[in-house]
């Protein structure tokens, strides 16, 4: 009978662990492959998200007005001043300037992602709008690591502050 030696178990057995590792993958999930569908998502609680109650601007794209602006109203070529917070599904919140100073661009010109170009036109100043934005609209297959995975949908509330 053949009796493996102590060293050649242990280089059976590690070759057993990396091509059971190699097969698995990592522990983290994999990122997906196909663009977000925000209508099919689950979002978590502490985001107060509830899509049935938003108005739907295309299939990446629902909007709802948490405060309605008095002043004027943002259109295309209007450079903007906003604050902002943005989140993951999964309720973490990825960037923020709320409490400093405001972010401006013009609006309509690509400088930022697709889903705040369509999702703040006709927002008033004052206002309060919350975004939630599919990967079509947002960041795309590539996300924006770390912070943004690939194909992620994206929540944004976003308080238009001022327009130029």
């Amino acid at each position: 009978m053949y009796f493996p030696s102590r060293l050649a178990r242990r280089a059976s057995l590690a070759l057993a662990l990396v091509v059971s590792a190699a097969a698995c993958g990592s522990d983290s999930p994999a990122a997906p492959t196909e663009p977000s569908d925000p209508a099919t998502e689950t979002f978590a609680a502490s985001l107060g998200v509830n899509i049935s109650q938003m108005t739907r601007k295309s299939a990446d794209l629902y909007v709802q007005d948490l405060v309605v602006g008095t002043g004027a109203e943002a259109t295309s070529g209007r450079i903007i001043r906003v604050t902002y917070t943005g989140w993951l599904k999964n309720g973490t919140q990825f960037e923020t300037n709320a409490g400093g100073n405001t972010y401006a661009f013009k609006l309509g010109d690509h400088v930022v992602i697709g889903g705040w170009d369509q999702g703040l036109v006709g927002m008033r100043v004052g206002g309060k709008r919350r975004l939630v934005i599919g990967s079509n609209l947002g960041y795309g297959p590539g996300g924006s690591p770390p912070k943004i995975p690939a194909n992620a949908t994206l929540i944004f509330d976003v308080e238009l502050v001022s327009m130029v």
